[in-house]
């Protein structure tokens, strides 16, 4: 995969830099966005990740969730993955590009996944989880970045006003 280093953008990162924060932020348990095409046009999905084997791992029911259906006829997708802390002006950002591809169940990486989000032990999470540890309906997406874009937007929060005071009714 490749960084792409200098967009113009004032937010541009050193290489080093880039890859930490890339490497910061898939470790993290946040939503991605999966970005697929379709003749209607362009489709998101928030969904959870797994970054493991430098691919992300995403779970998907091919009966009841379209975006399967779309990868399976086009690949090609995009994924943005976002930490955003507006009282302590934290904004950052990985957009990648690339391909994906369904693969079959997995009991053991749909374990690790779901894992990230809902706690070590599986016993502990909400029924419906549970169940989609057995139920060969949830494919994977192993989505094969080719290039990604990082950015850190951070800003620094004044102290002496409070972020939401804008939005107080008068």
């Amino acid at each position: 995969m490749k960084i792409v280093p200098e967009t113009g953008s004032h937010f541009d990162l050193a290489d080093e830099h880039a890859q930490a924060l890339m490497r910061d932020l898939l470790s993290r348990p946040l939503f991605a966005h999966l970005a697929t095409a379709c003749p209607a046009g362009p489709r998101e999905s928030p969904v959870w990740f797994l970054w493991e084997d430098e691919h992300l791992w995403i779970i998907g029911n091919y009966r009841t969730d379209t975006f399967p259906k779309r990868i399976e006829s086009d690949g090609r997708c995009a994924i943005g993955i976002v930490d955003f802390d507006r009282a302590t002006g934290m904004v950052q950002h990985a957009g990648f590009r690339g391909r994906a591809h369904l693969e079959p169940h997995d009991e053991e990486k749909v374990k690790r996944l779901l894992a990230r989000y809902l706690g070590p032990e599986p016993s502990q999470w909400d029924a419906r989880f549970q169940e989609i540890l057995g139920d060969a309906d949830y494919v994977l997406v192993r989505f094969e970045p080719e290039t990604v874009v990082v950015r850190d937007q951070s800003y620094t929060v004044k102290q002496d006003a409070s972020p939401f005071e804008h939005l107080k009714p008068n």
